[in-house]
């Protein structure tokens, strides 16, 4: 059935507060990547739109954008797996093409997170979980995580100072990423500053500095099929494996709290179908929305064995020089989090990487690179699996 590639990849810069409307914000993502894959709007297929649809004012948007970004009469789609819709979409194009039903599909992930407030943002956040059993008793993403950070701690001896290094790091390369929301330089110390905002409490052990930020943006994937995208792309870069996977909503149905069963289940399934191991993995980009996140993702791909991963990032293995490295555009700790595009945005980096494209992020000769992206709580998981 051939291969399936990715020939043009875009993202808006992540903000807080995009003045504009929503379809103008999609605009700006598909923009680039129809600008890097060279092609038309005719040269699609089809396109499938991505976002979390509590946050939008707009009922169905994807008819709104494909109408706007001029994809319409082809088919549209709209995907929805909370924070990992855009990696989902990704698997459905992907699986659509190998189907022969297109042969070339655009997806566009957004958000406008800023068309709600912060209290409504919060409130529909707490429904990504059991509206019958969990969120009428308060739960927010924070503390959801927080749990997590105080299961590890408790099994693996893992500390603040261990989570502090996964920001410090993320800050490092956010400061050389236009597109990132956070642009600053982080230090150990303002952790541990009663004067600082990172070192303020916001759900035991984590703290401020601990959380990614809300965000508006936009990012957009083109996929083709073997023959499509040999002709259009001087450097198409290839789908090798997709994983995926989900979980209890319920905390209490879950028997891991150490770890994310969705990320360790989706990385098997793409380590198999990619016929790699995580030693393969010359770079990687996973799911920070919180440093505890990030520090399990090392544990649950391979890259470090279960209470590891502080040993991976003490030792500096997972900057740009070291062994693995992770989030070198500096994640979402850095970048923001609009819940729709950053499935999308993950994968533009590693593509980027792939194609020697990445400028000052640029690892050293990437063959192989990973995207891990996790919807809500651990509720639903993707790994792809990219290749030159």
């Amino acid at each position: 059935m051939g291969k399936v590639g990715i020939i043009g990849v875009g993202q808006s810069s992540f903000v807080r507060g995009y003045p504009g409307s929503i379809r103008e914000l999609a605009f700006d993502g598909f923009k680039e990547a129809m600008q890097d894959a060279q092609i038309q709007t005719k040269d699609i297929d089809a396109s499938i739109i991505a976002s979390a649809p509590e946050y939008d004012k707009q009922r169905s948007p994807a008819g709104v954008i494909a109408e706007y970004l001029g994809l319409i009469p082809q088919p549209t789609f709209y995907i929805e797996s909370i924070c990992s819709s855009s990696s989902t979409a990704v698997k459905v194009a992907y699986s659509m093409i190998k189907a022969g039903l297109h042969d070339v599909v655009a997806i566009i992930g957004f958000q406008k997170m800023s068309e709600i407030s912060s209290s409504e943002s919060q409130e529909r956040m707490g429904r990504g979980a059991d509206i019958q059993w969990e969120s009428p008793f308060g739960t927010m993403m924070p503390a959801y995580y927080a749990m997590y950070a105080q299961a590890h701690m408790d099994k693996h001896g893992t500390t603040l100072e261990d989570l502090a290094r996964i920001r410090v790091k993320a800050a490092t390369y956010g400061q050389i990423n236009e597109k990132a929301v956070y642009r600053k330089p982080v230090s150990m110390e303002m952790f541990t500053d009663p004067e600082s905002n990172f070192s303020a409490p916001v759900a035991k052990p984590l703290r401020v500095g601990d959380c990614c930020a809300n965000a508006d943006g936009s990012s957009c994937i083109i996929l083709a099929n073997e023959k499509k995208a040999k002709a259009m792309s001087k450097k198409p870069v290839w789908v090798l494996g997709i994983g995926a996977a989900s979980e209890a909503v319920n905390m209490a149905g879950r028997d891991l709290l150490t770890g994310l069963t969705v990320g360790i289940e989706a990385g098997k399934q793409a380590y198999a179908m990619a016929g790699v191991t995580p030693k393969d993995i010359d770079v990687a980009e996973v799911h920070d929305c919180f440093t505890i996140a990030e520090m399990m993702a090392y544990e649950n791909l391979g890259f470090a064995q279960p209470g590891e991963g502080k040993d991976l990032i003490a030792s500096k293995e997972t900057y740009k020089e070291g062994s693995i490295p992770v989030n070198v555009d500096g994640g979402l700790l850095s970048k923001g989090h609009p819940i729709g595009a950053t499935g999308g945005s993950q994968i533009r980096t590693i593509v980027l990487q792939l194609r020697d494209e990445a400028g000052e992020m640029q690892v050293k000769d990437p063959e192989i690179g990973l995207v891990h992206n996790i919807g809500g709580v651990g509720l639903y998981g993707n790994v792809t699996i990219l290749g030159r």
